[in-house]
């Protein structure tokens, strides 16, 4: 692979991450963590 295919690769892959850590957290899922907070040990 040249170094230009890997910059590419590495550049795209970098933008997906980003754009997944940037979405907000679903309802759904934050309701699931507070019902496993609340539940007794």
């Amino acid at each position: 692979m040249d170094r230009k295919r890997g910059s590419d690769w590495r550049s795209g892959l970098k933008q997906l991450y980003d754009s997944v850590v940037e979405e907000p957290i679903p309802e759904s899922f934050k309701d699931l963590l507070s019902k496993l907070d609340d539940k007794p040990k």
